[in-house]
């Protein structure tokens, strides 16, 4: 990392800029991963059969987990390793990367292993019956019990790459993937091509996702030289330092993301009991929430090494200046996407599907969900500076303020006063709260003095 250009970046470049660079590849990358994610809808859509548009939905809660490994070690080794950077701690940036690379594929096989063992309960859990049961088990098959190594992997590495600045390689090694996803699905889907319906959607994410992978061990053979990012075994640490570290952060990240599949579980649980077009009404809706949901992610994923090199280095007026930048560009935009949503929801959902059905189904689900992306901003962004500063305990009390007090009942809760379509609207009810409580611990975090060590955390 002596790059003067990463370094000009991290510590002097204008924080417009600094922003713009790091986050503007990231919300790419993940704006192309929720396309890639809609290409699957799309053209399972294009099937016109809701039982094959169900297995994709009800088998989401188990792709959704994948995303706790991704931040144990993703979320959890970059932050560590962006923070060390900051302290000019060059030679523990290799070995948190060595250890978040073989904890990454040794947890990931396990996970694989797992899902095929218990494939069957697993299904049940899912929210299954006998009509979508066969789809939804053969699109896991191809996507979960082959493709959880090279699924996780990649995302882990992409952490990793972007850690040090290298934000337009990390977004393309995922975006790389996504695009091959695109080109893959209408052959593997659709009657004119193998027509493998779900499961054929399924392989095309399996041979994408190794692609992606691929991209990364040839990147970072090329860059080894240039690079801290490192992978070679000689370099994995079992060290106190570096799994407090990681962990520190990683496993509230991790634990949040699990119960945001405990909230999707519940809330497809739900919509099965009214029947396999009312889950496909809501799968697709889901998904095209999602397109916004991750500009704000990604705006959050993408300014973490910013905040987590000028916490580490003590300037935290760069760090709150980055903060506002973020906070009022996403806003704005996703107040502007949200009014678009409401306005337009049935002609949104007869892109992905023609059954008129499940467009008006689509159509009210849409119009709920629409309603929290102003606030899911805030929530997103005060977690992703949490966990760049090593604070892992914040970010843990809003996944469990979140979810288990706030979304999870207000799913009974709804759905008892308003069957079916009330299930949309526990989402905007929760973000609005806790948009409010993401400014305000923001603002009193702000004003605390001083910064942890690199390999610390933070309650």
């Amino acid at each position: 990392m002596e790059d003067k250009k990463k370094l000009y970046l991290f510590e002097q470049a204008p924080v417009s800029k600094a922003v713009i660079s790091m986050a503007v590849p990231t919300v790419i990358s993940s704006l192309v991963m929720v396309i890639y994610n809609l290409a699957d809808t799309y053209f399972v859509g294009m099937l016109n059969d809701p039982v094959e548009n169900a297995a994709v939905t009800l088998a989401a809660p188990v792709l959704l987990a994948f995303n706790a490994v991704n931040n144990l070690f993703g979320v959890g080794s970059s932050s560590m390793m962006s923070r060390a950077l900051g302290s000019k701690k060059y030679d523990m940036v290799r070995k948190v990367s060595a250890f978040g690379f073989y904890c990454t594929v040794f947890c990931s096989l396990v996970f694989s292993v797992l899902c095929a063992v218990g494939k069957n309960p697993l299904l049940a859990l899912l929210g299954t019956d006998m009509e979508t049961f066969a789809a939804t088990g053969e699109y896991l098959k191809w996507t979960v019990c082959f493709g959880a190594v090279p699924a996780i992997l990649n995302v882990v590495m992409a952490y990793m790459v972007r850690s040090e600045g290298s934000t337009l390689h990390a977004s393309i090694g995922t975006m790389s993937g996504c695009l091959l996803n695109i080109v893959l699905d209408p052959f593997f889907i659709l009657p004119w091509g193998l027509d493998m319906g779900a499961a054929g959607a399924g392989l095309a994410t399996f041979l994408s996702n190794c692609i992606a992978c691929l991209y990364f061990f040839i990147l970072l053979f090329i860059k080894r030289k240039n690079t801290y990012v490192c992978i070679n075994p000689k370099m994995f640490r079992l060290k106190k330092e570096i799994i407090v570290g990681v962990c520190g952060v990683g496993i509230p990240a991790a634990i949040q993301n699990l119960l945001n599949v405990t909230g999707m579980t519940v809330l497809n649980n739900f919509t099965s009991s009214f029947g396999a077009d009312a889950v496909a009404a809501m799968g697709i809706a889901q998904k095209i929430n999602m397109v916004p949901m991750n500009v704000a992610f990604g705006f959050s994923q993408g300014i973490m090494p910013l905040i987590s090199y000028s916490y580490a280095s003590g300037n935290r007026k760069r760090m709150k200046q980055a903060i506002q930048f973020a906070a009022k560009y996403t806003v704005s935009a996703l107040a502007a996407i949200a009014l678009c949503y409401y306005l337009g929801a049935g002609f949104w959902i007869r892109l992905f599907i023609r059954n008129e059905n499940i467009v008006a189904y689509g159509t009210s689900f849409l119009r709920g969900l629409c309603l929290a992306l102003p606030f899911f901003c805030m929530d997103f962004l005060a977690v992703g500076v949490f966990q760049a500063v090593g604070m892992g305990k914040k970010a843990f009390f809003f996944a469990i303020l979140r979810k288990i007090i706030m979304e999870i009942p207000a799913i009974f809760l709804l759905n008892k006063l308003f069957p079916l379509y009330g299930l949309a609207y526990a989402q905007a009810v929760t973000e609005v709260i806790l948009a409010i409580a993401a400014v305000l611990v923001l603002r009193g975090m702000l004003r605390e003095p001083g910064a942890p060590d690199a390999g610390q955390t933070a309650s």
